[in-house]
This record gives C-alpha cells, structure tokens and sequence, in this order.
C-alpha cells in the first residue's frame, strides 16, 4: 500500500475559482451540434464547456445510498476519494435491517453482511461503503461518475502532487517512476484550452466531428489520461494504462474531450467452485464498484439506474458529459438508456471496436449513449469500421454502408409528410405478455404508443407476431411466417442438441407428447412442420444455458498485454484486490482453478446459438418484409436499490423483457426514450417457509409512484439494419421528443 501526495496543484486552484460558462450558452441538454455552433459564434469555448460539466459534476455526484444495519443507529462521518477538488462524504444515517426485509425478527438464515465503512486497499486514506445498500429518496445525488479528468485527482499511483503539471517543476522525491510520463498527458480542461488556442472560433469539423464532445467512458474501457481499473479496489503499480481502448483512441484522434470515468458494477471474473461464502449480502438491483460506490437514477435517487452501465446512463442523463461508451453482454448498456431517458445505439458485432477489461468476446458489445438520436448517430459515423486491434471489427464491412449513417436521420420538419411510409414494422408480442400487472401496465401504455406515433402518425404498417400468452389483436395484421416457424426449421438442422436440455429434475424441458425430441424422426418431423414444437420453447427462452467459455482467458490476456509490474494475471489480481462482498472474492478464488477452457456439460455453444438467432431473425424479416422490430426495453418498473423484484415468470428476464436475447444474436438495436409510467404494484420480500431466506413476490396494490419514471421503446432487427433503426428511431424522436430533464437536477446557477 503506497504513500501519496497532497492534492495542491495550480490547475485544480483554477478548477475551484472558475465559475460556470458565460450565460451566452448553457450546456445542459446542449447536442454536439448545439456546442459547435456555439464555439463557432463566440458563444462560447471549448474550455468553458468542459468547464460546466465539471461545475454540475462537483454540485451533483455525491453519495446516494444508505448502509443498511442491524440496528439503523448513525455512524462516524466517512471520508472518499477526491472528487471535483474535495473529498466525497458519505452519510451518517444508516437504516434498519427490518425496514428492508419484513419479519426479520424470525429470520435463520446464514449472517448478514451489513453495510460499513472501510478503507480502501488502493489507498488506506479514503473509505468507500460495502456490504448492503440501499437509495436514498431525494438524495440530490447521483454517484454516476468514479474519476474526473483533473490533474492530480484522476490517478491515485499519480496522485496529488505525484501529477504536477510539467512546467512547475521536478516531481517530489518518492514519486513512481510511471508519474512522470503520465503527469505529461493533459487533462480535461488543458485539453480543451489546447483545442482552444488551435482552433479559436473555427474548429476543422471535417477532419475532427468529434470537436469539444465531452466523453464519460465506462469504467471497463481503458482511458490513458485515468485510472482504470474496471471500478476496482485493487492496487496496479500503475493504475493508468499504457493504451486507450480502440473507441476511445479513435474519439480522441476526432477531437473529443476524455473528461470522466464513469461508475459501473465491478468488472470481474467469478466461477462456481469449493470456495463459498461465509455471509449473505441480500437485496437486490445493485451495480456498485468497489471503488467508485453505487450509481443511483436522476429521476427517484432510490430507484434503480439498471445495469452494469449504470454510472454511463445516470451521466449523459443528468448533463455531466454529453455522450458516454458503454458495454453490453446481456443489458448494460439499454438498461441504463431506459431506466435514464437517453438513447442507446448497439450496433452489429464488431461496427463498433471493444476493448480494455475481459469483456472482448463474440457476446460483449460497445454501446453509444447520448440525449439524442442524432448525438448518437454522429458518435458511431465517426468511429465505424476496421480495427486491427479487434478481431470482430472484420466480420461487418460489407454491412457497413457507403453513404454515412447520419444521412438516414429523420428530421422534425419531416414529421408530416408521414417518412415511415412503406416501411413494416413488427411488433413482438413475446416481449410483451402480461405476466403481472406491472407488466401489463407498460405494455398497454407502449401498445398504444407504437399504433399512435409509428403507424397513425408516422406511416409506418404495422404487423405483430404471435404468442399465445399475449392474445390476437385485430387492430394488427399477424406475421404470416412466425417466429415459432423459424425456431422449428432453424433449431432441428443446425442445434437438434437443444432438445436435449434437461429440467432440474431431470426431465426433457422441451418434451413433446408421443415424441421423442432427442432423435432424428422428431427433428426430421419438425422441420417438415409435422410434428409440433414445445410451447415452452419461444423467444424468452432462447438464449438461456449458452456459453461462451469456461476460465479467465480474456483477462489473462488483457493483463498480459497491459504489462504492469503487479498485476500481471489473474492470480496476481486476486492477491492485490479487495471485494465488495464475500462472495465475489470466493467467485474470484474458484476462478483460479478454472483451466479447460471448453463449455461445460449440456451448455450450448454461444456462437453456435449466435449464428442459429440471426437466422432466425433474418428469416421471419424476409418472409414478411419486415424492416424492424419493436417492442418496449422492459414491461417491468424500476425498482428500489438493494429492494425486490418482480420473480422470473416464462423467462421474462426480471431486469429486462428480452436483453438475453437480443445480446446472444449480436445485432443491432436501440432505445429510444417513450413517455413515462406513473403507476407502479411495488414487488415484496418475503420469508422463505424454512425461514433461511427471502424471496421476491409480485406487487399486488397499485401505488403512485413518487416521481414519473421513464420508459424506452426499443428497436431491433437482423445484422446490417443499423439504417431502418436509425431511420425509424429518430422518426419516433422527432415525432413524440419524450425526453425531458430529470427536474432535481437543474441547471446551475451564476
């Protein structure tokens, strides 16, 4: 564990007596064509648009959750990182463990891991909260961000004093070696006052579109003006990398600005093994770091932001940078765009570059997240393509078009001239069943949208696809050819292994009556449309038992290649870490032991059920003409941080209607913002019948919410439809403009 400087430096005293940018431009909900014109005016620059980022940062990025204790009493005032210029401080009221689980008087189960105060193992002088969380209502707080691109607080090896800019002078005795080639590397405001004195009032948007963008990058990806740590406690000998992640380098070389870390869940590496928990860590919904904390939503700080991308979501929402990377492998990059009211654009496996963290396989994805449409739109057209780095990049150039994707965009002016006409749009019921009155809220509110704004106002014809649970509607065509279809002719000659997974009791989960799946009459009699196929076996339920591998390949890989003095595998990070829980360090240990690299046991191959997927889905859009699908990101409210949720029914995701799925097929898709829910049946927790432990029950009494929370519509379609989403995602935008700022987060004022 090392010393480290203080934190007095000349910029970070220009930092705290600089005010926020003059009043000719405000950069709340400003879109990256909003600041060009504003430079190229004189309006503003580039130096005081990175400037009010970090003013609403420093007023809004505290502390929004609760330790939950056995007993609720106060506790010592803690003191964080250094954050915007000063420590964060965390809250002395802790709540009670019986406010969150009812009859905890009888409860038997394993102990409890309370939430504490500890220090950090990065740095013994700051503390961060672990164990059992919850929000706090009205924090005025959202903890969306982990590090600021400010000299001498955004690296804790280079802290302080260790990151004296250049110019004042040697570095003090006892520095690392690695501080004196990272203190050369500007950071966020030297940046844009280099871009400044450059450019002026005329920057070259041609050869940089990316001009005075202020980024937050996931804290999975690795920036090398920062630490990165994958929001990690574990102590690098450097903790800065020698390399940006491919996306990040491209948006540097296109002129954006690297201004912040955003705040995820811990990237890691877990597997089932002999090491088990001595404690439990109950309550659910939670992505916190280890050392960035917990992010919370700018709409109701006690409610979910959703999703390993939180930190992303909650930023680009509440106006602290004006877009953000994110990563998806199931949900974390359109669970925080829903939960926060921004859009998120995913695109076909490998348009887009990944890197840092071990989250670079066929499943994992960089996602852009942006206030509109268009942001994002301009974020992927400068950054698409070929990248050495990447493998996957090679897999989509000839999907890639010829004419830029912005010139797909649908415009407000364009609205009444109805610009979807001729184009189908399919509506998936199966993501829209109504398994509870939670999930029959949303979907009745989206419904109505989608016929209202895609087909009456828009031109869009609609058509929806068929799933018993959800009923025919006779307002909409049905798909002639079905996804069922597909899944039959599809699955019996490419994966008749499928049929072979069993129940926990051992039995055919896809038996059929008078069949025998597992042989070669039944799939023969399937795909000839002879034999029926499970009703068990729908789009819900597709992706479930897939793997992509076994061990920790991808992060011996990345670590290797990172090359630093300590951390240098797997083994080595475990020794140098500190968890967040119990059971995450177990995980961590059990992963160690994990060699064979292949898939285990009846788990089907993750590229195998890929390709499977895309043919499917290309296959239903072919037969039908169908140009996209629709359908809502989740019929599911947000719930509260570290309460229940809505329990697993048929495969409904119980975060998210259809992430799984979407993620295994590795095509494109996005959420656009589309109104807001007002009502919510607030699950339970209840007492398991041994008294060991609790389970979630669904809501059954219809409360208000306390704030309107908002909702996403999201688009989708087969590899290469990245222009009919683009086309139909901003017509929707322009025709509905549902997003609003979250209103506790107003803009500063002089």
């Amino acid at each position: 564990m090392r010393s480290v400087g203080p934190v007095v430096l000349s910029s970070l005293a220009f930092l705290l007596a600089a005010g926020p940018a003059r009043a000719d431009f405000e950069v709340e909900e400003s879109t990256i064509k909003d600041v060009h014109r504003a430079i190229q005016a004189g309006e503003t620059t580039c130096q005081e648009v990175v400037q009010a980022y970090i003013d609403r940062a420093r007023a809004y990025n505290g502390v929004c959750t609760a330790l939950v204790t056995p007993d609720g009493k106060s506790i010592s005032p803690g003191q964080g990182r250094i954050f915007g210029g000063k420590p964060v401080e965390y809250p002395t009221k802790t709540v009670a463990i019986s406010k969150v689980f009812p009859d905890f008087a009888s409860y038997a189960g394993p102990p409890i891991e309370y939430g504490r105060m500890e220090p950090t193992l990065s740095d013994e002088t700051v503390q961060q909260q672990y164990g059992m969380r919850v929000g706090i209502p009205n924090a005025g707080q959202v903890n969306a961000l982990e590090t600021l691109n400010i000299r001498g607080e955004r690296s804790v090896t280079c802290k302080g004093e260790y990151d004296r800019h250049p110019s004042e002078g040697a570095l003090p005795a006892g520095a690392p070696e690695a501080c004196e080639e990272f203190r050369r590397q500007p950071d966020a405001l030297e940046r844009a006052a280099e871009l400044d004195k450059m450019f002026g009032r005329n920057p070259d948007l041609t050869a940089m579109p990316m001009y005075c963008a202020a980024f937050a990058w996931k804290n999975w990806y690795d920036a090398t003006d920062m630490r990165a740590t994958g929001g990690n406690d574990v102590d690098f000998a450097m903790d800065a990398p020698k390399f940006d992640s491919p996306d990040i380098a491209e948006l540097r070389a296109k002129g954006a600005i690297s201004l912040a870390i955003a705040n995820a869940a811990n990237a890691g590496l877990s597997a089932r093994g002999p090491n088990r928990a001595d404690s439990w860590l109950p309550g659910g919904n939670m992505a916190y770091a280890a050392w960035g904390g917990q992010p919370c939503n700018p709409y109701d700080t006690e409610r979910v932001p959703r999703g390993s991308s939180s930190g992303s979501g909650v930023a680009v929402s509440t106006n602290f940078a004006a877009c953000s990377i994110c990563e998806q492998t199931g949900g974390s990059c359109k669970g925080p765009a829903s939960r926060n009211n921004v859009v998120n654009l995913l695109t076909t496996k490998g348009i887009l570059m990944d890197g840092g963290y071990g989250y670079t396989d066929i499943g994992d994805r960089a996602g852009i997240l942006c206030r509109t449409v268009e942001d994002a739109v301009l974020v992927l057209d400068a950054i698409k393509g070929y990248e050495s780095r990447d493998m996957y990049t090679a897999l989509p150039k000839g999907l890639i078009p010829a004419e830029p994707y912005a010139s797909f965009l649908v415009h407000d002016a364009d609205v009444a001239k109805k610009p979807l006409s001729g184009m189908r749009v399919a509506l998936v019921r199966e993501f829209m069943v109504k398994h509870s009155k939670n999930d029959a809220a949303i979907s009745n509110q989206l419904d109505a949208e989608f016929k209202a704004v895609l087909r009456d106002k828009l031109g869009a014809e609609l058509v929806e696809s068929v799933d018993p649970a959800y009923g025919d509607d006779p307002a909409v065509p049905n798909m002639r050819y079905t996804f069922q279809d597909a899944i039959a002719e599809v699955l019996a000659h490419n994966v008749p292994e499928y049929f072979w997974q069993k129940t926990e009791s051992g039995e055919l989960e896809f038996a059929v009556p008078g069949w025998d799946v597992t042989t070669v009459d039944y799939a023969v009699a399937l795909a000839l449309g002879k034999a029926p196929l499970s009703p068990g076996l729908n789009l819900r339920r597709l992706s479930k038992e897939v793997g992509q591998g076994e061990g920790a390949f991808s992060w011996q890989k990345y670590l290797a290649e990172r090359g630093d003095a300590q951390v240098k595998d797997w083994a080595s990070w475990v020794a140098h870490a500190k968890f967040d829980s119990a059971s995450d360090l177990a995980g961590a240990k059990n992963a160690l032991l994990v060699q064979d690299a292949r898939v285990k046991g009846e788990t089907i191959s993750y590229l195998k059920m890929q390709t499977a997927l895309r043919l499917i889905v290309q296959r239903v859009m072919t037969e039908n003409g169908i140009d996209a699908f629709v359908n809502p990101e989740t019929t599911l409210p947000p719930y509260k941080l570290g309460g229940p949720d809505e329990p697993m029914v048929d495969f409904r995701d119980t975060t998210s209607c259809c992430q799984r799925f979407t993620a295994l097929m590795g095509a494109p898709e996005m959420e656009v913002p589309a109104g807001y829910i007002r009502t919510v049946y607030e699950p339970t927790f209840v007492l398991s019948a041994d008294k060991r432990t609790y389970d979630s029950a669904t809501g059954a009494v219809a409360t208000q919410l306390p704030k309107p929370m908002p909702i996403s519509m999201m688009l989708w379609g087969a590899p290469g439809a990245e222009s009919e989403l683009i086309k139909v995602a901003s017509a929707y935008e322009a025709a509905t403009h549902h997003r609003t700022p979250p209103p506790d987060f107003p803009p500063l004022k002089d």
